[in-house]
């Protein structure tokens, strides 16, 4: 069973992607983004949002990878 392959005469054309059509992911993912530094830098004290220590003690390690004070 002897395969060939067709040699390729050149390389793909790669169509650029118009900022239209990248626009609303970037703002989704930006909107996630703050979301989960607000979970990581503030989500503790006076500024909570869900009761209780759950989602400090979650995000605890990221909080001093980051930066954040957190003691």
């Amino acid at each position: 069973m002897a395969q060939t392959a067709a040699p390729t005469t050149g390389a793909p054309a790669i169509t650029p992607i118009s900022l239209k059509a990248i626009a609303p992911w970037a703002v989704f993912f930006g909107i996630v983004m703050l979301i989960l530094l607000y979970f990581v830098g503030a989500e503790q004290g006076a500024t909570s949002v869900i009761a209780g220590a759950g989602v400090h003690e979650w995000v605890h390690d990221g909080r001093h990878l980051l930066g954040f004070p957190c003691h």
